[in-house]
Formats: structure tokens, C-alpha cells, sequence
């Protein structure tokens, strides 16, 4: 009570209730079968759709193909810019705020003029990885660029170098253990990021998860309501994840 004072625990109290009592009132009301009467009709509703499993299954599969894409292309580019290219910080900074002022609707269809080929991937729901990968370019990139910020690259580079280490040791047994916490970050972020994701997979006809909470929405209020719970509770173990990884790699550094 000290440390934070009277205000410090007043604004707290109260950013508690603004983001709980909306998450109470939205779980209470998945529990609403009519009237008076709540129970699980809703959630059994929900667990006896395959088509929950299958688009779940779906943007999971996006999910993880997505973050490949990240780990291939983008981290390699930061630490090649950090270690040979500084100046081009610029360019990067302002490649990764685009996504934040290009509407999604504009990016689609953008993509889908200029992407034509490989055939084996056109019409697949692994198209999406390509917008998903622009969508989550400014979560990641602040992610794995706060993590490098952190750590000497040059110095550590150096001194694997002098130690006759090749960059693809250095990178495997240095770099990437020192950002292990951006990384998981990084994931993290990507995943939530493409599971709330709803207007590329609906312009491009993909059946993803945020596309069945929008359709079971349209005729099963309550289930709809039971799929947010649900996607937020999933979203705050992710959170979860990141706080214990990183409290992890605190005691590991002391």
C-alpha cells in the first residue's frame, strides 16, 4: 500500500473493473440458456461442432506456419541490419509500422493482384501465412528488436569469431539462447495476432477460427459468446507464458 499509495491502487481497482466486469458479464451471459435458467448448453453446443476443431485446427496450422516465416526471414534480416547494416534501422522502422496505417482490406487486395504463383500455393489456406506474416510484422520486429537491443551482438560476434567459431555457431549457440524471451515473445504475439485475425480469411474464403465466431454468432449468441471466453482465456495463458519465460530467464541471468 505504500509503495503504490492510495492513486497508485485506485487506478489499478479501476482498470480492474473496466476490463472484468465486460469479461464477467460475457461469461455470465454464455451461461444463459433463458430466463433464469444457466448452465453448459452453450460450451456442449460448441464441443459437439466439428467445425470448431477444424477451423482451430486450421488457424493453428496458420499460427505455427506463420511464426516459421517470421523466424526464417525476419530474424535473420535484424541481426544481418544490427550486425553490418545499421543504417538501414530507418527502413526497417518504417517497413514494420506499415501494416499499422495500410488497411487490411487495401493489403489483401494488393496481395492478391501481385502474388499469383507458385500454383501449389494460390488457393490454399496457406496463402494467408503471406498477409499474416505483413499483420504481424510490427508485433515481431518490436519484439525481437527489443531483445537485440539488449545484448552486445557486435562484441558477442566478435568474440566468437576470435574463438574460431563460424556465424551459423554463433548464431545457433550465442544469439539465440540471449533471445530466447524476444522469441518466445515474438511467437506469442504472432499467434494471437493470427487467431483474432478475421478479414483476410473472410475476403480470401477460408474458414479460419475467428471466421466460425463470427458465423456461429450470427445464430448462437451465447456459444459465440463462450468461443470469446474462451479466446481471451487462451490469450492471457500466452500472456502468462511470456511473463514466466522471462522471469525464468531473469534468475537465470542473476
Amino acid at each position: 500500500m505504500n509503495r503504490l499509495g492510495f492513486g497508485g491502487w485506485t487506478i489499478l481497482v479501476l482498470a480492474a473493473v473496466f476490463f472484468g466486469v465486460p469479461l464477467v458479464m460475457t461469461a455470465a451471459f454464455s451461461l444463459w440458456e433463458g430466463g433464469d435458467r444457466y448452465g453448459w448448453s452453450a460450451y456442449r453446443i460448441l464441443l459437439a461442432s466439428p467445425q470448431l476443431f477444424n477451423s482451430m485446427a486450421l488457424s493453428i496450422e496458420l499460427a505455427l506456419a506463420t511464426v516459421a516465416a517470421v523466424l526464417v526471414l525476419l530474424l535473420p534480416a535484424m541481426i544481418f541490419m544490427n550486425l553490418y547494416a545499421p543504417r538501414l534501422r530507418p527502413l526497417f522502422e518504417f517497413v514494420a509500422a506499415l501494416p499499422f496505417v495500410v488497411p487490411a482490406i487495401a493489403l489483401v487486395a494488393g496481395l492478391s493482384a501481385l502474388v499469383t504463383g507458385p500454383e501449389w500455393l494460390i488457393g490454399t489456406p496457406f496463402y494467408l501465412v503471406i498477409p499474416y506474416f505483413f499483420l504481424a510484422l510490427p508485433y515481431a520486429y518490436r519484439a525481437i528488436d527489443v531483445g537485440l537491443r539488449s545484448i552486445d551482438l557486435p562484441t558477442l560476434t566478435e568474440a566468437g569469431q576470435s574463438l574460431g567459431a563460424g556465424m551459423g555457431q554463433i548464431i545457433h549457440l550465442v544469439v539465440l539462447p540471449s533471445l530466447r524471451t524476444a522469441l518466445v515473445g515474438s511467437t506469442l504475439l504472432t499467434l494471437a495476432v493470427v487467431f483474432g485475425e478475421f478479414t483476410f480469411a473472410n475476403v480470401l474464403l477460408f474458414h479460419t477460427y475467428a471466421v466460425y465466431i463470427n458465423e456461429i454468432g450470427q445464430h448462437e449468441a451465447t456459444a459465440a459468446a463462450a468461443l470469446s471466453v474462451a479466446s481471451f482465456l487462451l490469450t492471457w495463458a500466452a500472456m502468462l507464458g511470456v511473463l514466466l519465460v522471462g522471469r525464468g530467464r531473469i534468475t537465470e541471468g542473476s
